[in-house]
C-alpha cells in the first residue's frame, strides 16, 4: 500500500537500466519502502510490496552506475547530484566551531538580508531528514521588517482578544484536566510571557519577534512526523551562521495560531490542519559575543 502524506498517495515510478545494472544488490540492501528485489540475479519492481517506492532516493544514491531513475513524489532523476569531495568536508572540530558560536540572537542590526543569502538557508534547510521521503514541511518566509512587524501584530491582537483565557480563574477552572507539569508551566509562563508581550509592544518595544528582519515559519501536515518541521528549522539556524546571521527559535507563534489563529493562519497561507511549527527569526547581530557557554543534558543513560 502506497505510504500517504499531505502531498501525495501514490508510489513513485522506479525505472532500472538492465543496460547498466550489474546487480550488486546495494538498491534492494537500502531500499525500506521495498518495492526492490532480486529475482534470478536481476532487479525487479514490485510496488504493492510493503509500502512501494515512497521516493526517499536511497537506492539512486547508493548505485554505483546510474542504473536507477525515480520519478513521482516530488523526485526526478535530475535531483541525484555528486558528493561532496572529503576535503569539503567539516571534521568534527569544524562542526563544532560552528554549533558553538551560535547563539540565541534576539537584538538585530536594521539591515535586511539579502535573497541570495535567503536561498543558502532554504536550500540548506532542505536537506533534513523527514519520516516521509518526500518532506511535507512548509515554510512561511516573512521577508523584510514590515511584514515580520504586520505578522507580530496580528499575533499581539490575537493575545489580547484572548488573554484572558491565562486568567489565574481560568487556570484554576483548567486545573483539574492537566497534568501538574502543564498547570505549572502554563502559570510559571504563559500568563507572565504575555502580559510582558503586550506590555512591551505597548511601549514600543517587539519582544516577540524582536523586530527581525527575516522569520521563517516552518510547519508540517498532521500526516508527517511531529518533529519534521524542528529538523529543517534547526538546519536553517546553522546555515545562517555561516553566513554572518544571527538567529532565534521562536516557539510561540505556533502557540498562538493553533489555540487562537483560525483566521490569521487563512491570511499567510498555512493551512489549518498544520498544528506543527516552528519560527525562527534571522538577522545581522548587533551585539557580539565574546565567550561561548557549555551546556549539559539534563542526564544520560548507558544501558
Amino acid at each position: 500500500m502506497p505510504l500517504k502524506t499531505g502531498r501525495f498517495y501514490e508510489s513513485a515510478d522506479v525505472v532500472i537500466d538492465g543496460d547498466k545494472c550489474i546487480t550488486c544488490g546495494l538498491c534492494v540492501k537500502v531500499c525500506k519502502g521495498a518495492p526492490l528485489f532480486v529475482e534470478d540475479q536481476i532487479i525487479k519492481v514490485d510496488q504493492n510490496r510493503v509500502f512501494g517506492c515512497i521516493a526517499c532516493g536511497q537506492c539512486m544514491a547508493v548505485c554505483p552506475t546510474k542504473a536507477i531513475k525515480i520519478n513521482g513524489r516530488g523526485m526526478t532523476p535530475d535531483d541525484l547530484i555528486e558528493l561532496p569531495k572529503m576535503e569539503e568536508i567539516a571534521n568534527y572540530e569544524h562542526l563544532m566551531s560552528l554549533m558553538l558560536s551560535r547563539r540565541s540572537v534576539r537584538n538585530f542590526k536594521n539591515q535586511r538580508i539579502e535573497r541570495e543569502k535567503i536561498a543558502k538557508i532554504l536550500e540548506a534547510a532542505a536537506t533534513a531528514p523527514n519520516g516521509l521521503g518526500s518532506s511535507d514541511v512548509e515554510v512561511l518566509i516573512l521577508d523584510g521588517n514590515d511584514k515580520v512587524e504586520e505578522f507580530t501584530l496580528d499575533l499581539v491582537n490575537l493575545l489580547k482578544k484572548n488573554k484572558w483565557v491565562f486568567s489565574p480563574l481560568m487556570l484554576k477552572a483548567y486545573k483539574p484536566f492537566m497534568s501538574r507539569e502543564t498547570y505549572e508551566s502554563i502559570e510559571s509562563f504563559a500568563s507572565t510571557a504575555i502580559d510582558t508581550f503586550l506590555k512591551k509592544y505597548e511601549e514600543g518595544q517587539n519582544w516577540l519577534t524582536y523586530s527581525a528582519p527575516l522569520a521563517m515559519y516552518f510547519h508540517s501536515s498532521p500526516y508527517a512526523d511531529p518533529i519534521d518541521p524542528y529538523i529543517p528549522a534547526t538546519y536553517a539556524m546553522l546555515a545562517a551562521q555561516t553566513l554572518g546571521l544571527g538567529s532565534c527559535m521562536i516557539g510561540t507563534p505556533q502557540f498562538i495560531l493553533n489555540f487562537f489563529g483560525k483566521r490569521t493562519k487563512k491570511k499567510y497561507g498555512i493551512p489549518l490542519k498544520n498544528k506543527n511549527g516552528l519560527m525562527i527569526i534571522f538577522g545581522y547581530p548587533s551585539v557580539k559575543y565574546s565567550f561561548a557557554i557549555k551546556r549539559t543534558f539534563s542526564d544520560i543513560k548507558f544501558y
